[in-house]
């Protein structure tokens, strides 16, 4: 794991250290070619230089988010933002499904909407797989 993303789970309170630690384990088994690092303040893993997966720690929960996951057609993800991004929440660590999750992961690899040059786009999307 990156070290920056060490930090950054260390740094939560006990239950939300938990969640962020067993998020970065099943993404990293998971995604094992991803890059990964904190980037705007969250950990996020990158598929050539694509953001993939992320979670961020927010007022009442952990928030996980996938840039393409309203594309993965899974009924346990909720839309966020007006893009492609979809997102699940997390308030302790025993509501993590990580069969779910790896399931979500592998579909994170597989479907994925070019945000790496959505500026360059002009805030077009395209869709890379």
């Amino acid at each position: 794991m990156n070290a920056d993303v060490k930090a950054y789970n260390d740094a939560q309170g006990k239950e939300d250290r938990t969640i962020c630690n067993l998020l970065a384990k099943t993404i990293l088994a998971a995604l094992p070619d991803a890059e990964n690092k904190v980037w705007h303040a969250h950990p996020v893993w990158f598929l050539e230089g694509n953001p993939i997966v992320g979670y961020s720690k927010l007022k009442d929960a952990v928030r996980l988010l996938f840039w393409s996951g309203q594309s993965f057609d899974e009924p346990g993800l909720v839309k966020e933002g007006t893009f492609k991004a979809a997102e699940k929440r997390y308030t302790a660590a025993n509501q993590v499904d990580t069969t779910e999750l790896t399931r979500w992961l592998k579909k994170s690899a597989e479907i994925q909407w070019d945000y790496k040059n959505l500026i360059k786009r002009k805030g077009k999307l395209e869709r890379l797989k």
